[in-house]
């Protein structure tokens, strides 16, 4: 009896293992039959199915993201640009899903060349400088809008496309760049030359003041030094006025020590000369 009960317990719990399969939440399910769809589960749980008839694909129905390849695309004015986008979608018709593409991998090739072609048919027909500017969203919009349309026919919809970079290609760039070098070395030429004017002004402007000054200055010292100098003589003249002979004597004295004090002259005069009148009796000299 328990060589027959074994057996049948195995089989039992075979079939009971093949039958049962779990849907989590973050999936969906579509049970084939000979890979015609039969059921298609969205809420998780336990379930259940033929074994070796049915066989059970799960599908993710969550969000989920595409990143598609760089797309060079040519503006209405025919400058060339590099657009990197993105996109997220979800899988909201299974069984269409299922039908038309099968699987996650080949939705994602489909989507991928949507997109492009997408934006290549909407950026294509913008400037330049419209791709560039806040505009940018209203074009976003249009291309999500377009590609949902496409996307609708494989259960799938389009959540939101986004662009990560738009780069000008390689070449572009260092042509820009190398303008934008030559315009930057011009404002640089034009900065050093307003500079170097600006310094002239400034030191000539400096040397007037200064020349002004040392003038003015030069001025005032000799109008100084003619009052100081007929303030000396208005004294040397009332000192003379009141004593003719001090004042003789005094400038006598200046004399000879301009001429006697101090290096090698040899003056030769006769003892009467007028010169040594003070080297006899002073004191007669002075009365």
């Amino acid at each position: 009896m328990k060589k027959i009960l074994l057996p049948i317990t195995i089989v039992l719990a075979a079939t009971a293992f093949f039958s049962i399969f779990i849907v989590k939440e973050i999936n969906q399910a579509i049970v084939l039959q000979f890979g015609d769809p039969k059921r298609i589960i969205s809420t998780p749980g336990i379930n259940f199915k033929i074994p070796f008839i049915q066989n059970v694909v799960f599908l993710d129905k969550r969000i989920l993201n595409l990143d598609a390849p760089p797309e060079e695309v040519i503006a209405s004015d025919q400058k060339r640009l590099i657009v990197d986008a993105f996109a997220r979608f979800q899988i909201i018709d299974p069984l269409k899903f299922y039908i038309s593409v099968g699987n996650e991998r080949v939705a994602r090739s489909r989507l991928s060349t949507i997109i492009n072609s997408r934006i290549r048919s909407v950026l294509g027909t913008q400037r330049l400088q419209t791709l560039l500017s806040a505009d940018r969203t209203n074009q976003m919009a249009l291309i999500q809008d377009g590609v949902n349309n496409e996307a609708e026919k494989f259960g799938i919809k389009i959540v939101d496309v986004r662009i990560k970079r738009a780069d000008l290609p390689p070449a572009n760039s260092e042509a820009i760049y190398r303008r934008m070098q030559t315009e930057r070395n011009r404002e640089a030429k034009e900065f050093r030359a307003k500079g170097a004017e600006m310094a002239i002004t400034i030191t000539s402007t400096a040397d007037k003041e200064v020349t002004v000054i040392l003038a003015e200055a030069e001025k005032q010292s000799q109008i100084m030094k003619g009052e100081g100098d007929g303030q000396r003589n208005k004294i040397f003249a009332d000192a003379f006025g009141k004593d003719p002979d001090f004042f003789a004597f005094y400038r006598a004295m200046q004399a000879y020590e301009k001429a006697l004090i101090g290096g090698e002259t040899s003056l030769i005069l006769s003892p009467d000369s007028e010169f040594f009148k003070f080297f006899g009796n002073i004191k007669a000299k002075l009365d």
